[in-house]
């Protein structure tokens, strides 16, 4: 019997249903609920192939937010310090040269 164990404990998730943990589950039926809403509201109005992709785009955000790591962090945590970064506290890096071998040398440059 061999029973594997993570290399990393802090990456250990604990699987509730169907082999995914609650975060994965929720989000999961969420992403089918917002699809399956999506198509009986908007069968009227468009093509089967377009409802298909409506549906795909409505539901990805919340897959993603139940799937997706990025640095360790989570999809809505990756979201927020993004928009933190490039928004909220936006810092405009200037190149400022500093040539400490022209100061020493700008004497006898001059003379």
């Amino acid at each position: 019997m061999e029973v594997k164990i993570n290399k990393e404990i802090r990456n250990y998730t604990e699987s509730m249903f169907f082999g995914l943990s609650l975060r994965q589950f929720i989000f999961s039926v969420l992403a089918c609920g917002v699809a399956v809403g999506l198509y009986f509201l908007l069968r009227p109005r468009f093509g089967t192939e377009t409802l298909s992709w409506v549906c795909i785009l409505g539901a990805f955000p919340f897959a993603a937010m139940g799937f997706i790591k990025y640095n360790g962090m989570t999809a809505e945590q990756f979201v927020w310090a993004w928009i933190k970064s490039e928004f909220l506290m936006p810092k405009k890096l200037m190149f400022l040269p500093d040539n400490l071998y022209y100061k020493t040398m700008k004497p006898t440059i001059e003379a």
